[in-house]
């Protein structure tokens, strides 16, 4: 039995309400997942961007290193 099958078969010892809110749960997961990887992908000019600039900021000498203290 392969852990998905045994998943199943703990999830079908559940009263239907229970299944039906354990579903609920997973297809949402499922969907953030997927959500946040396509908005991921779609940052990834935005984020390569934003480094650029950091660089370009700390090369210039205007940063500063973070003392954790401090904040």
């Amino acid at each position: 039995m392969t852990k998905l099958e045994l998943a199943f078969a703990e999830i079908e010892k559940l009263p239907p309400t229970e299944q039906n809110e354990f579903v609920a749960w997973i297809l949402e997961e499922l969907h953030s997942e997927q959500r946040w990887a396509e908005l991921f992908a779609k940052s990834s000019d935005m984020l390569s961007s934003l480094a650029d600039e950091a660089l370009t900021e700390h090369k210039a000498g205007r940063t500063k290193k973070l003392n954790p203290e401090t904040l």
